[in-house]
């Protein structure tokens, strides 16, 4: 059974990834779509994929979630035209470096707590309200393994995401006494852009990452919010971690070979 079909969802990031998969993923299910990313030729190369293949509505704009106007101006203008999500997926998110802290870049830093943190917060603060008002709403966070357990130089990474682990708890706190779910996706090895981006750039290492066992696509992630999203407005699913099967913690991996 599908609940999906009919529901307007707001994912963030969703040029790429995680975010591109569950655009995908929620258009065949038949859930209009409100598309965020700061890519915008990526973005319009998604909508009219989706839009050929699935009888759905497609809203895009272009928005940094780290700009708190541009997030702002773009949760206005669906109000205005009445299209408060059902969901909103805060899917946004990257790491940016791998040093110790005392060979930390705080470049590196600042995009990771400027997206990871204060993006999360920028896009609830501009959406929730309005859920709450109506008494309608899910909230999916975007996680990680990394905010349950440290790893060597993931130390700022690590940081962001305890704290969209506290924050997806404290949300829940915060609209208590209201039919309002939050739910968190904790993902572990995913393979994506996101250790490219994690090295700047810098393919080989980046491959490095997944060699010598099967990691999770994006696609399996995506089925995993789809459940989180799918489930009765009286089941409301905390925190939901998944990782590939040769994943054990979050450095503990059952290489080939190894």
């Amino acid at each position: 059974m599908t609940r999906i079909q009919g529901k307007l969802i707001l994912i963030t990031g969703a040029s790429s990834g995680i975010g591109e998969a569950c655009a995908r993923r929620f258009a065949a299910d038949g859930a209009d779509l409100v598309l965020w990313a700061r890519r915008a030729e990526r973005l319009e190369q998604l909508a009219a994929e989706l839009g050929t293949a699935h009888r759905v509505s497609l809203s895009l704009a272009v928005v940094d979630v780290r700009d708190r106007t541009a997030v702002n101006r773009a949760a206005e203008a669906l109000v205005r035209a009445g299209r408060v999500p059902d969901v909103l997926i805060n899917n946004a998110g990257l790491a940016s470096g791998l040093a110790k802290i005392h060979e930390g870049d705080p470049e590196d830093w600042d995009r990771m707590i400027d997206t990871n943190l204060k993006g999360l917060l920028n896009v609830s603060r501009a959406i929730m309200p309005h859920m709450v008002a109506r008494r309608r709403g899910h909230v999916v966070n975007i996680g990680s393994t990394a905010g349950h357990q440290t790893y060597p130089m993931g130390n700022v990474y690590n940081a962001t995401k305890f704290g969209v682990r506290a924050l997806t708890e404290g949300m829940n706190l915060d609209v208590a006494g209201t039919p309002i779910r939050v739910s968190a996706v904790d993902p572990g090895f995913v393979e994506t852009e996101f250790s490219e981006v994690r090295f700047h750039g810098d393919k080989e290492r980046a491959t490095a990452v997944y060699q010598g066992f099967k990691p999770l696509t994006a696609d399996d992630v995506a089925d995993a919010i789809a459940y989180v999203v799918n489930l009765p407005e009286h089941v409301n699913i905390l925190d939901l971690i998944i990782v590939p099967t040769a994943q054990r913690n979050v450095y503990v991996v059952d290489r080939e070979g190894a």
